[in-house]
């Protein structure tokens, strides 16, 4: 199936969502180019004996079963033998399916790519019988929430093609995996089935040989106008080059640039990062209350004139922590939050759970250390929701885990980097991960190091160490921007509490765990204040309403009292049900509100 590129019309008018349903690439970046999906049926295997690499499986195997892209393999198997169990400690499973090769306009300029919109946690591709390395230079890619893309080269391609893609999961607890079972969390009560393999789109597309790849970040200084835009280079004939950015302001006049600037660059073979500036005279911010955005057009333009260009939407916005308070475009904003966790939940479905935490009155949503389709981050930037992202956990702290965390902080970071929605990321949650932070100077420098590198990196986002309690205090100074605690109780006497203790400054005794751990940490109002957990309603055993008008005024009741003290927001859990956490105040299947709308948007008091 051939499609345009998704989002190529231009309108000033346009609804904030009504062009996401023909979004079929989960990503950010356009290209002005067509492409074919290759989502769909699939031949499939389950590799049991794993002996699919010893008999040469990509050179030619005989399926007798089928697979539907994107999916999950504990689907594809089940599908495949339904009496049998799905896999316990290892999994490995091929894919295989035909297509012709697409014709090129200008063959000579371009070549042919594909691109997994996410597939692992490890992942290798053959390409009529020859291995392929990703752009990257990886034979087996690692990792299952982002994308990674492969250069065809056309001396393998053929008129018709057979790709074949093998995909191994473990339940190694070293792999960063968020809340799916492992070896060391079994399925039950908060952890969740895993959900692996084919899991995102495949496409295939024409790219220029020399051009900006599909990953654009974006910081903003909203005091000067100026835009700072992190841009990769893609390049296979080195020489003189110009990148030509255009900026383009969608709510007033989107025919016309507002600003435009271009930058010469000598570029080698290879790839490579660049950072260009640019002025957007009289720009507007983003925000929850008005989500401007504005249009880059990119171009890389070789000695001839031609120019290779993509096509991405960002916004003008600062966050800061400071004090006790959270400002954006220098204003202090009080964050209604909700913890989302959407598993295995459609993009459709997804859609309708963010449309119906904005009428819950929230500005805020919390995606819980899960992978979600990229397009969600588009929503909220056009929706206007702030978003608070996080790298899914391993299960157990060791040198391989944190080597494993690492990477897959850094997958993430590069492909999100263009949104302002995006406001808030969380290194760890509640220790997960990092159990021995407590008494483990090793862990507490990783923790400390990629703290730093996202302060230097990245200063357009806010980081928490490790969201919910122990916090790392080095000689005195947190190493987290806020000041997360997750607390629980259904009471409201013991809830005034809690809350007291907290503001107090008390640091154990609050939580489950102590706050901070490392060297002495004097809270005296240095940093924001976030319940970053709280509610739970309706969750077996917890206690407290299960549901109907007693919850609601239960949540009125907590929430004021959170509005009463410097806290400098929150964060209700939680958005749907999943799994066997059945406390949502969303329908998970049609995006329903079970409490009044509203109810979640606080006051100042």
């Amino acid at each position: 199936m051939i499609r345009p590129n998704y989002s190529l019309t231009k309108s000033s008018k346009e609804d904030p969502a009504a062009s996401e349903a023909e979004n079929f690439l989960p990503r950010a970046v356009i290209r002005p180019n067509s492409f074919t999906l290759l989502d769909g049926e699939w031949k499939f295997a389950h590799d049991g004996g794993q002996v699919g690499i010893a008999e040469n499986w990509f050179l030619g195997h005989s399926y007798t079963d089928t697979a539907h892209w994107p999916g999950s393999v504990e689907a594809h198997i089940t599908k495949s033998n339904p009496a049998g169990k799905s896999w316990q400690d290892t999994v490995t499973v091929w894919y295989e399916r035909e297509f012709a090769t697409p014709l090129r306009e200008d063959p000579v300029r371009s070549g042919l790519q594909l691109t997994f919109g996410a597939c692992g946690y490890e992942t290798r591709v053959w390409l009529n019988g020859f291995p392929l390395k990703t752009i990257e230079d990886e034979e087996v890619h690692i990792g299952e929430y982002t994308s990674f893309s492969y250069e065809l080269n056309d001396e393998i391609l053929q008129p018709v093609n057979r790709l074949t893609v093998r995909v191994t999961s473990t339940m190694d607890a070293d792999t960063p995996r968020g809340k799916q079972e492992s070896s060391v969390y079994k399925r039950g009560g908060i952890w969740y089935q895993t959900y692996t393999g084919a899991v995102r789109s495949v496409w295939l597309e024409s790219v220029e040989r020399n051009r900006l790849r599909s990953r654009v970040g974006v910081v903003s200084v909203v005091e000067d106008n100026l835009v700072r835009f992190n841009l990769t280079t893609r390049i296979h004939d080195p020489g003189a080059y110009t990148v030509r950015l255009k900026v383009f302001d969608r709510a007033v006049n989107d025919e016309e640039p507002v600003a435009v600037d271009e930058y010469p660059l000598l570029l080698e073979a290879g790839q490579k990062q660049q950072r260009l500036v640019i002025e957007i005279p009289d720009a507007k911010t983003w925000s929850p209350e008005s989500p401007r955005l504005y249009r880059l057009v990119a171009q890389l333009i070789d000695h001839t004139g031609y120019a290779a260009e993509i096509e991405s939407y960002f916004g003008l916005r600062k966050i800061e922590s400071r004090g006790g308070g959270i400002y954006l475009n220098n204003n202090k904003v009080y964050l209604d939050g909700i913890l989302y966790q959407p598993g295995i939940a459609s993009y459709e479905e997804i859609k309708s759970h963010m449309y119906a935490m904005k009428a819950l009155g929230c500005n805020l949503v919390r995606i819980h250390i899960a992978g979600v389709d990229p397009r969600i981050y588009n929503l909220a930037d056009k929706l206007g929701l702030l978003l608070w992202v996080e790298v899914p956990s391993p299960h157990r702290s060791s040198p391989k885990s944190r080597a494993n965390h690492r990477e897959e902080l850094l997958r993430m970071l590069v492909l999100i980097a263009t949104h302002p929605s995006v406001i808030i990321w969380s290194l760890y949650n509640e220790d997960w991960g990092v159990q021995d932070i407590a008494a483990n100077p090793e862990t507490r420098q990783y923790i400390m190091d990629m703290y730093h590198y996202m302060q230097i990196a990245y200063p357009q986002f806010l980081v928490v160490d490790n969201d919910g309690w122990q916090h790392i205090s080095f000689e005195g100074r947190l190493k987290s921007d806020l000041f997360t605690v997750h607390l629980y109780t259904p009471e409201i006497q013991r809830w005034k509490e809690m809350l007291d203790d907290l503001v107090s400054g008390k640091l154990e005794g609050v939580a489950a765990f102590p706050l901070t751990v490392g060297d002495p940490f004097f809270f005296r109002k240095q940093v924001p204040l976030l319940v970053s957990e709280w509610g739970g309603f309706g969750f077996a055993n917890y206690g407290g309403p299960d549901n109907g008008e007693e919850r609601n005024e239960r949540i009125r009741q907590f929430k004021a009292e959170l509005r009463k003290r410097p806290i400098a927001g929150d964060v209700y859990t939680q958005a749907t049900d999943i799994e066997d956490e059945r406390n949502g105040i969303i329908e998970s299947s049609s995006g329903e509100l079970r409490v009044p709308a509203g109810l979640l948007k606080s006051n100042p008091i």
